[in-house]
């Protein structure tokens, strides 16, 4: 009997290391990572001026990789309040992507959509105190369609891939196109419509990207709302939905090399807008118009110089956008500044803007922007 215990207990500490193998196997391909930036910011715009600190994004996410060839990510973003849906702590990233080809890979999930250059670029290497005002407004950020903030992300299904080598082995073309709700992030679809996203670029040579990106689709909400029809009467609607077709395209490009940055991109908009933006229940039914038109249009420049390769750079950004696509909607950022890398992990980067703001009555104004970057 003793025998028998004794090896009872040998096949199940046998079977007790497989296991803790196996687990420690699955362990290693797991990542936990995450940043944080903490800001100051002063504003003299007239009648609004503002001087204060501000915790701007703390985020944290877990990654791995399931069989080799499946990748996947989860990542939630902890700064906010919870009274607000654009601003509360929420799910950002939630998907998982087959990567066995290089040149022809599934997304599935809850990503960033595929539109402009800067879009999925990380929020501390994007290199300025914030996106560019054509791609917070048109890519999905803050969006002009009244969608609550998303960060550039939606829900849906993507494919991408790189092809076309060089004799150096270097691929010369990249795709990328999804299907996407077009509601924004942790919202389902309303009008049951589809958003479908794509661009394609070109690399003639390294770090250099030239491309173009197409936006078909719509935003909807379901409410009341009444409108005039062809022959001049007044119609209501009462717990219909209204969609709102959007046209979107940009033009990009790109050149990294030797630590110089340089980047510009142009957005242009066709579709209308609601007038409130999605915050909760009830401006979620609010299906009043905006009465910015249905047009936009944005264009940024920028340059990165290297003073320190890899450690301190100097930058500057001409910033450009019309909500209404008319120049008297127009609202400019003229940007210069600096960054110093303590480590690969800790940053401070500082920045002055001159603003010049048509829509407003003492057009121009100065902003000091200070954040200090971790990451770990």
């Amino acid at each position: 009997m003793k025998k028998e215990i004794l090896a009872s207990l040998l096949v199940l500490a046998s079977y007790g290391a497989s296991a803790q193998e196996s687990k420690a196997t699955w362990v290693n391909n797991l990542k936990l990572s995450g940043y944080g930036i903490t800001q100051y910011q002063y504003s003299g715009q007239s009648g609004a001026k503002a001087n204060s600190f501000n915790i701007r994004l703390v985020r944290v996410s877990l990654d791995g990789r399931i069989l080799n060839d499946v990748a996947w990510k989860a990542q939630i973003q902890l700064n906010g309040n919870t009274s607000t849906l654009g601003s509360s702590p929420r799910i950002v990233d939630l998907f998982a992507e087959w990567q066995k080809y290089g040149y022809f890979k599934v997304k599935l999930g809850q990503f960033k959509r595929p539109f402009t250059f800067e879009n999925p670029m990380h929020p501390v290497d994007q290199g300025f105190m914030g996106y560019a005002q054509n791609v917070t407004s048109l890519a999905g950020f803050n969006d002009r369609v009244g969608a609550h903030s998303s960060n550039g992300r939606d829900i849906g299904l993507q494919l991408q891939g790189d092809f076309l080598k060089n004799s150096n082995g270097r691929n010369l073309l990249h795709y990328q196109v999804g299907i996407f709700n077009g509601q924004g992030i942790n919202v389902k679809d309303v009008d049951q419509r589809k958003d479908i996203i794509g661009g394609i670029w070109v690399m003639p040579v390294a770090g250099m990207r030239l491309g173009v990106f197409g936006w078909e689709g719509s935003y909807a909400r379901k409410g009341d709302w009444s409108e005039t029809d062809a022959v001049g009467n007044t119609v209501e609607h009462k717990g219909a939905i209204r969609s709102l077709s959007q046209h979107r395209y940009a033009i990009s490009g790109e050149y990294v090399v030797n630590d110089w940055t340089f980047r510009s991109e142009y957005i242009h908009s066709t579709g209308n807008a609601f007038a409130k933006t999605y915050q909760d229940s009830k401006t979620a039914s609010d299906c009043t118009l905006s009465s910015n038109g249905n047009k936009a249009d944005g264009f940024y420049v920028l340059a990165i110089a290297p003073i320190i390769k890899k450690q301190m750079h100097v930058k500057a950004r001409y910033d450009l956008y019309r909500k209404t696509g008319e120049w008297a909607s127009a609202k400019t950022f003229y940007e210069i500044g600096a960054d110093y890398e303590f480590t690969k992990n800790l940053e401070i980067s500082a920045e002055y803007a001159r603003v010049n703001d048509r829509t407003l009555a003492k057009h121009d104004y100065d902003m000091v922007d200070v954040q200090v970057s971790f990451r770990f």
